[in-house]
């Protein structure tokens, strides 16, 4: 039987014991699934995928989705994005720098992803790992008064992140080429929304692709998302996962905010990354 621990108080949950090379039934798929909306974020440990066993794991969740950024697909299957620091005759081998700020994995699209799954392929020690923030827990200890001011708000939507436009910043969003920045456009979601599975109520992407307020002027927009995202990101929020080789990590996206390491170019890094949208009816 496989085992499930605890990694904080807040979210995150280490799980020891189980094979997700082949396909999972229905009931290790339904306590896989109560784990994640539980915890935010599942880690399974020692475990070894090709792509082709990935992506089928990745299918059990819902709809894998290739990212926008279609210069870095695995060469086995594009719904795997290679997340890398590694050169190889001069050339990047993957995607550099994923999202240094916090965000929330297809914000920016009009159909937002369910989870988002690594596979750590080649990490360095420790510290290396992804940290994330309750976004669930955040919304809760909001004054009365101030979820009474954002309720009903509805929020605008890019690809980017609002507080780094210069494409030459680390802390950027990952630069789109021309053809990859016509399939992009502006979008819209509740600042509050209800969990799809659990209906519990979370903060949706406050920090990152959330450029403004619908119908309200920009500047105080910006600042009542600033607000907001400051708040949500204070450390009783949040907690960081060191990756191990071998671990295979999903994480919520309806539940969390999310910041990758500024990454060292110094040390190889290479994880595998699908995201994965709701399945029908969600």
């Amino acid at each position: 039987m496989p085992v499930l621990t605890p990694l904080s108080d807040v979210l995150g949950a280490r799980i020891d014991g189980l094979d997700v090379s082949e396909p999972l039934d229905a009931s290790q798929q339904q306590w896989l699934a109560n784990a994640l909306h539980r915890h935010g974020f599942i880690v399974l440990k020692n475990q070894t995928l090709s792509a082709a066993q990935m992506v089928g794991f990745a299918r059990q969740w819902g709809q894998p989705s290739p990212h926008v950024i279609d210069t870095f697909h695995h060469p086995q299957d594009p719904n795997i994005l290679l997340l890398s620091n590694v050169f190889k005759d001069g050339q990047p081998t993957g995607l550099v720098d994923a999202g240094t700020y916090f965000h929330t994995d297809y914000s920016y699209l009009d159909d937002v992803a369910r989870c988002t799954i690594l596979h750590a392929q080649d990490v360095p020690p420790a510290p290396n790992g992804t940290r994330f923030a309750n976004q669930a827990k955040a919304y809760a200890d909001l004054s009365p008064r101030m979820k009474e001011r954002i309720e009903g708000l509805v929020v605008k939507h890019h690809y980017g992140n609002r507080d780094d436009l210069n494409p030459q910043s680390r802390s950027v969003a990952s630069v789109l080429n021309p053809d990859q920045v016509k399939k992009v456009n502006w979008v819209r979601h509740p600042l509050v929304k209800k969990h799809p599975f659990t209906g519990q109520p979370a903060l949706y992407a406050v920090s990152g692709s959330s450029f403004g307020i619908e119908g309200m002027m920009d500047e105080p927009a910006l600042a009542l998302l600033r607000e907001l995202a400051a708040h949500a990101t204070q450390d009783k929020y949040c907690y960081t996962h060191n990756y191990e080789n071998g671990d295979v990590i999903v994480w919520d996206n309806a539940l969390l905010l999310h910041s990758a390491p500024l990454i060292d170019l110094t040390r190889p890094r290479t994880l595998w990354r699908v995201t994965v949208l709701y399945p029908s009816g969600h």
